[in-house]
Parts: structure tokens; sequence; C-alpha cells
């Protein structure tokens, strides 16, 4: 077998890079180990960045986004018994974000392919990157029979746990990592939000948020241990913790209803640098983590494979080097700025077992001068929304 680009993993920057690089004439095969039907369902972030959306829309993908798609232009804090308000129309002119399921992005982008004849492999097993620091890589799998893609490049979009990043040699990658002393507890619900926009509750009880998949159907996340049993957490103690935490504002009341699915995800951040390895390329969180109270995961990807689709189009109109050279650097610049304001957002709003009053104190000022100043409130909007100039 034999395409241009190999790309391991089918969710939302495999199946976005495979999308942009047929619009430069570019082929590629996607390989995925679960079904279409399981990657299709698999529910993750909810929240599109400006340019996200931008990037979707100008190539194609904005039909059902723009139909379903909730535009926000602000998000709630919440602490101290008060609401204040983050007003992007007011402090980023322009620039709002859109609230749509990662699964929907991914079923846009699996029938646009597929529409197009754009080959994806689904249930294939035992992928092994090959030859990665040659000019001649290739993908070995298997799928009734064993299998190798021959390729040019191999574009390495098969998230933390997959088998690309350890392809790439013991010590050719530095790996930055920090594990947080909690997770989230994640609800879906069949219930119309309580709020028009996303609420950050900040609490001594922990940190909550209330968000939103449409108008009947809401996602919630509570701050709980990061081992914490699900069992223990039976629909009951779930609405009377959420209440405690949201019900804090004079007047505001939670809307409960049927719960349909429930999560426990974990809360770290990880880069792994550089983002290459001779023809091998990261993209997504195969390269980097982050916590997900930013809402940047699926939007740092998004912007990944926007970098590496302009310089693989530079190579294979003249044999460019300079932007595959340079797709590591200029990822990580945006990495790393995502990386400190998911950290700063994480910090600020959930409860640290080991702090002492000195510490809260501080907390609660930090908050207090987010809300009150116009340049932290500015720099908070525009990092949420997405910076256009990282």
């Amino acid at each position: 077998m034999r395409t241009q680009v190999g790309i391991v993993g089918a969710g939302p920057s495999g199946l976005l890079l495979s999308h942009l690089l047929h619009r430069r004439g570019i082929d590629s095969l996607v390989l995925e180990a679960h079904s279409r039907d399981y990657v299709e369902k698999r529910v993750r972030a909810g929240v599109l960045e400006q340019g996200t959306v931008d990037t979707l829309v100008a190539t194609g993908l904005g039909d059902r986004l723009q139909r379903e798609g909730l535009v926000h232009y602000g998000i709630e804090l919440r602490f101290g018994g008060q609401s204040h308000r983050i007003a992007f129309e007011r402090l980023v002119p322009g620039r709002a974000v859109t609230l749509y399921g990662q699964q929907e992005v991914v079923k846009d982008l699996i029938a646009a392919r597929l529409a197009v004849g754009g080959q994806i492999l689904f249930e294939v097993s035992d992928v092994v990157p090959q030859d990665i620091g040659t000019d001649h890589p290739a993908i070995a799998f298997t799928r009734g029979e064993r299998h190798r893609l021959d390729c040019d490049f191999i574009a390495g979009c098969d998230g933390f746990h997959g088998v690309c990043r350890p392809a790439i040699p013991d010590g050719a990658l530095t790996v930055f990592d920090r594990e947080y002393p909690f997770g989230w507890l994640g609800v879906l619900a069949a219930v119309p939000p309580s709020t028009q926009e996303l609420i950050y509750a900040h609490s001594d009880r922990g940190f909550a948020l209330h968000s939103m998949r449409g108008p009947a159907l809401s996602r919630f996340y509570l701050q709980v241990e990061p081992d914490e049993d699900l069992d223990k957490w039976p629909d009951e103690r779930f609405w009377d913790e959420l209440r405690a935490r949201l019900e804090t504002v004079p007047g505001w009341r939670l809307q409960t209803g049927p719960v349909l699915e429930r999560v426990m995800a974990p809360m770290r951040s990880f880069v792994a640098e550089p983002m290459r390895y001779g023809r091998l390329y990261l993209a997504g969180d195969a390269a980097h983590i982050v916590p997900p109270t930013g809402a940047k995961g699926l939007n740092l990807a998004a912007f990944d494979v926007r970098v590496l689709t302009e310089a693989l189009a530079a190579w294979y109109a003249d044999g460019s080097t300079a932007l595959l050279d340079d797709y590591s650097g200029t990822c990580l610049r945006r990495v790393w700025r995502v990386q400190q304001f998911s950290w700063w957002m994480t910090t600020l709003l959930h409860t640290f077992a080991g702090h002492d009053g000195y510490d809260r104190r501080l907390q609660r000022s930090r908050l207090e001068y987010v809300c009150s100043s116009q340049a932290a409130a500015t720099s908070l909007a525009e990092n949420y929304v997405g910076l256009a100039h990282v």
C-alpha cells in the first residue's frame, strides 16, 4: 500500500489534517484502532475557539456547525456569592467561542472525507511506525492480515496513549509533565441549561462548571479526588453537591434531570519536545495535554494540523523544508502559551488540599482582580477565545 501522508488516529487532529491535505491536493490514509461508531460517539471537549470555527467554515465544514453550534460572547465567574461576567464582545470585539461537541466535529469530518473518497481504515491493530528516521517511512498494521503502508511522512495524531510518540527513540524527546491533585467528575444530563453562558464556579467545597450541549442537554463537572469511584456518586449526591457549589448567587436555581452519562477526567499538563523525529510529526494529544479548565485541547490540535498542512504543502510544491523544520518551534510557541493559560485557569478556580488561609486569600485576590481590572479581564478573554497572533 502507498500514500503520501500516513495518519495514525481518526480523532479531530488526524481527520482535520486529512481534510486539509485533500484540499491542497495531497493524498493521505487514516488508520484508526476503534470502530467508526465508537469515534463518532466519543464525547470530549465542546468549546471551539474563533480560529477553529473559522478553519472549519472556510474549508466547507460549517453547515451543521453554524446551524447547531451555540455561539457565546462571554463566560461567568462565580465566587463569594456573586456573579461576574467576562464580556468577550466588549473586551475582544468580533471574537467568540462556539459550543459544538467534539464528536460532532468528528462526524462532520468523517462524512466529508468519505464523500470525496477519502481513505479511513477503522478497527486496525498492531500499528507500528517504521523507518521514521529515514526518507522512506512506513506504517505496519493488521486489518484481517498484515499490511505495510509506505508513505513520505507519518502524522502521529493518535493521542496521549498512542503508538507514535513511543516509536521515537529514547532520549530524542524531552518531556515536561505535571499531574494535579484532583480530577473532574463529568455528567451529561437531559435537562435544559440553567444559564445562557458557561459558569465557572469557585467555592471552598471545590470547583464546578455548568456547560451545555443544546437547548435540552447540559454538561456539568465537579472537582473530585483524582481516584474517585463513580459508584460513590449516585444522582442524588451529585445534584446535591452541584447545588452547593453553584447555587451561591441569590435567586439562581439549578435545574436537574435524567443523567445520561458519567465520566472521570484526570487533570494533567504534558508537553513532549520536539514534536517531530525524522519523518514522523506529532500533533494534538500525542504531543501535549492541557487540563480542560481552559477548553484548549481540540483547539490546540487544530492549530498543529494547520501548521503541518502548510509545511507539507510547501514541501510537495517545491521541495522546501523550511516550514517542516520550523513545525515544532511554531507549534510549541502556542503550546506553551496555552499551557500557561490552562494552568492559570486551573489554579485560579480549584481548591488545593495543601492550601492554608494565606493561600486561599491570595486566590480570592486573584479572582477579584480579574473581575475588577479591564486589563486582567481582557487577558482572560483573548486567551479563552484564542490568540490570533501566536
